[in-house]
């Protein structure tokens, strides 16, 4: 309970009029360096609101006197980053492909910015490092769909495969057994006999059976021993690399149902420089046809 205000007659110091069980409460005041600290915070508090964006409204928020926001400073780092880079790119974007992987210094430039727009473009698709997954081309290696030249990489990054643009790459396997065209017994032939040409059949007579298959239908766009045409983007068979995978089930699917992937048009979504950049850098993954 409350009691008169009286001096503490241990310290001198005056009692706040507060006492508990005997223990009367000090009226100490807070050292003055303490408050001189807790008034300069409130100050600068008030001024941070002010110079800052910080209060919100109903619309809105204070944009606060300085106009800054981080979202400023970040694109204002970008544009420095970007005209430190532009002549290199400005360079980039004069040259061909081949000649770009000829130059040392541009190609340590493509190794390093390569690596990052693949990162943030590719690797979603392609793996890191161009490693590939089931339905998406491994691009570490050099067996290449539509061939691994410089300027075919080019045409690839830049138009795509299967899109809407008009000049994208476009190849078009039948569905041989949803259109009717084979028969199951003829699909499970044709499956032997393309695995086969890997070594990896496992029905030797039914393999025999499906060479004429392969033959009437197959050999025009993959070649005659599933060597492949790059210009109609029909892939090897006779490698043993698989797109889809390479066992008697999935080939049986490729076979009935064809397959049809598709690669964005990058032209369309990337600056010349950064599409070439790309193509550099894809090139020297695969070994550099």
């Amino acid at each position: 309970m409350p009691t008169k205000i009286e001096k503490d007659a241990i310290t001198g110091q005056n009692t706040t009029g507060h006492e508990w069980d005997g223990l009367k409460e000090l009226n100490t005041p807070l050292p003055k360096w303490w408050l001189y600290t807790f008034y300069a915070t409130i100050v600068f508090g008030v001024g941070y609101t002010v110079l800052y964006p910080a209060w919100p409204s109903l619309s809105g928020h204070t944009e606060g006197t300085l106009g800054w926001t981080r979202r400023g400073e970040v694109s204002a780092a970008l544009a420095e980053q970007k005209a430190k880079i532009a002549p290199m790119m400005e360079k980039i974007k004069a040259a061909e492909v081949a000649d770009i992987r000829k130059d040392p210094e541009m190609m340590a430039f493509v190794t390093a910015a390569g690596r990052t727009a693949f990162a943030e473009n590719c690797a979603g698709c392609h793996g890191a490092g161009g490693a590939g997954a089931k339905g998406f081309p491994t691009l570490a290696d050099d067996d290449w769909l539509w061939g691994g030249a410089p300027d075919q990489i080019l045409q690839t990054v830049t138009y795509g495969i299967r899109n809407a643009n008009a000049d994208s790459r476009v190849s078009d396997m039948p569905r041989f057994g949803a259109d009717q065209m084979l028969d199951k017994a003829q699909i499970n032939d044709v499956s032997e006999y393309v695995l086969s040409l890997s070594g990896t059949a496992t029905d030797k007579a039914a393999a025999e059976k499906g060479a004429q298959v392969y033959a009437d239908n197959c050999a025009a766009c993959h070649g005659e021993k599933g060597e492949g045409i790059q210009d109609v983007g029909a892939p090897r068979l006779n490698d043993g690399i698989w797109l889809y995978g390479g066992d008697k089930a999935a080939v049986v699917e490729t076979v009935t149902n064809a397959r049809r992937g598709s690669m964005p048009a990058w032209g369309e979504r990337l600056d010349p420089a950064t599409v070439k950049v790309l193509s550099a850098y894809v090139h020297a993954l695969g070994g550099g046809k």
